[in-house]
């Protein structure tokens, strides 16, 4: 077979699916002036709960920052979403299973160390270790020797290299997966494949408190719990040069804060706006306000390590509680229509090539009282005859949702304490008690795309044992689907079989699908060139100030 060179990229995300979402920009507007390439902006942000590194990051305050110190093989293009060569200067199969990456020349590290083959393997390497313990190790399971170096049952690991890898010159090396995988490709976008200094191998502590990158922007300083500065490289040597000074992000623990700072004229950007501000944003901000259509959704994952949620016959009690959630009545009061009823689990802006469909969760999504009551009724009644839905209460408005759905369960149930909210502190004390298992019953679990892939949608988060499967759910026949997925070399036949997988999804109800979330953002008048990208990300590096 006549080997080829890979360049199929991912569906287009266009601004078009605003309609779909019910947003009213792409981006912001403002004055498209030169701006002060020195000066420096300060927006909202959160402490991520782990060290930036890029193994480790599975959660959206990090990926913030690793986006914008780091560069891989491929870049997903700020408005279609489409996968786009970076640092791979080409990407080459024969068999879907064995491909061969040219890096690209004239790339280098911030330090001035050069970005080579190497980098990207050695990095591969260390996050799919398992004494090294990376969140998101799960990325490269599929690359040959993955059982090795990370074994599923936690045993000892016998080799600290995956053998699918190998150098093979300066600027090349081959990657062998174990099975086929026609769009691994796509994913190298994905923040988990960055390559690495040698800096972070020799130094690691000091790597940590200072990381160094290769992308257009340094970490200048950090401060846990009050700011991290990122300044201007001014040798990036990417055509995504920054055009402004730095960014200074400042540790937020109420957005409704961030958002009185940035009306006081306090700070420059807010990429999250409160469900509370939204019935005055226009008018507070007028075209300084975006919401776009991004690939989020927010969904009820559930326990499945607790016995209570995890034996045989609770689909019917998850089915139940989510006919008691009155997605419209929640979208329209709460959110004013920035966000859309959810009807599957992954998200509109992939399109219907994409993998989303219309409808898959049919009824089970659709409020209705009676129904509820007599599925929760047939499932053997509420654990506890109570659910206490957990949230991280320092960002994203959640008690508002949260206690919204709990009074709509209520209203259905005909019992005033049938569902509570469970608020916890902070986002980082949150996801701590997820990867610990300490949940006992219904957690939040918003899910922003990595890439835009239906399988990403998938797999990642109901695949068993998998990086962001916080509930441990488990199907072999869902596992089943998605590994026959992503052998397929088309891309129809691949979308199908992950629609089958979404079926199994759905009628087990591994988690509730609640609404597909717009990005939404507020600036000052000192920016302009403002956006938001389909991962609901500002694009950072192409604001102006002044």
């Amino acid at each position: 077979m006549r080997g080829a060179t890979h360049a199929r990229p991912v569906r287009p995300v266009v601004c078009a699916m605003a309609l779909a979402l019910a947003a009213t920009a792409c981006g912001g507007g403002g004055s498209d002036g030169g701006g002060d390439t020195g000066a420096v902006l300060s927006s909202s942000w959160g402490d991520p709960p782990n060290p930036l590194e890029p193994a480790n990051t599975n959660e959206v305050q990090g990926g913030k920052v690793l986006s914008m110190i780091f560069r891989g093989l491929k870049q997903y293009d700020p408005k279609t979403g489409e996968a786009e060569d970076m640092l791979a200067e080409k990407i080459e199969t024969t068999d879907s299973t064995t491909y061969t990456i040219t890096v690209e020349d004239g790339w280098t590290f911030s330090n001035g160390e050069k970005v080579t083959a190497r980098s990207f393997v050695d990095a591969w390497n260390y996050g799919a270790s398992l004494k090294n313990n990376q969140r998101n190790a799960y990325f490269f399971e599929y690359i040959d020797g993955y059982d090795k170096t990370h074994p599923a049952d936690g045993g000892k690991q016998t080799a600290d290299t995956l053998s699918g890898l190998r150098v093979t010159g300066d600027r090349t090396f081959t990657v062998k997966l174990k099975q086929k995988f026609s769009s691994f490709p796509d994913t190298l976008g994905y923040n988990a494949y960055a390559p690495l200094p040698r800096a972070f191998f020799d130094d690691h502590d000091a790597w940590l408190k200072k990381p160094v990158g290769n992308g257009p922007y340094r970490v200048e300083s950090y401060t846990k719990g009050s700011q991290l500065s990122l300044r201007t490289w001014g040798a990036y040597p990417g055509e995504d040069k920054a055009r402004n000074g730095g960014v200074d992000l400042k540790v937020y623990t109420d957005s409704n804060t961030a958002y009185t700072d940035l009306m006081a004229g306090n700070l420059d950007l807010v990429d999250d706006v409160p469900a509370a501000q939204l019935k005055n944003v226009r008018s507070d901000l007028g075209d300084r306000y975006i919401n776009a259509p991004a690939g989020i959704i927010q969904t009820l994952a559930f326990p499945y390590y607790d016995q209570s949620w995890g034996k045989t016959g609770m689909e019917k009690v998850r089915q139940g509680l989510s006919r008691a959630i009155n997605r419209v009545q929640i979208t329209r009061t709460i959110f004013q229509n920035t966000r859309t009823p959810a009807v599957d689990w992954t998200s509109p802006v992939l399109g219907e090539e994409g993998g989303y469909r219309a409808g898959p969760c049919g009824d089970a999504c659709v409020y209705d009282a009676a129904a509820a009551k007599k599925l929760i009724k047939e499932g053997g009644g509420l654990p506890g005859g109570q659910v206490k839905i957990t949230y991280n209460a320092d960002t994203g408005s959640h008690r508002e949702w949260v206690d919204a759905v709990c009074n709509s369960i209520n209203n259905a149930l005909d019992d005033d304490n049938a569902c509570v909210g469970n608020p916890i502190g902070t986002f980082a004390d949150y996801r701590n008690r997820i990867t610990d298992r300490k949940m006992t019953g219904p957690f939040r679990a918003g899910w922003q795309m990595d890439y835009p892939l239906i399988q990403n949608f998938l797999q990642p988060l109901y695949y068993t044992d998998a990086s962001s499967n916080d509930g441990k759910w488990s199907s072999p026949e869902f596992d089943k689907l998605v590994d026959q997925a992503n052998a397929e070399n088309d891309a129809a036949r691949a979308v199908e079989k992950f629609r089958q997988a979404e079926e199994v999804l759905r009628d087990q109800m591994a988690a509730i699908p609640l609404w597909y979330q717009n990005g939404s953002a507020g600036y000052s008048p000192r920016l302009s060139n403002v956006a938001l990208n389909p991962f609901s990300v500002p694009v950072y590096d192409q604001i102006k100030v002044g």
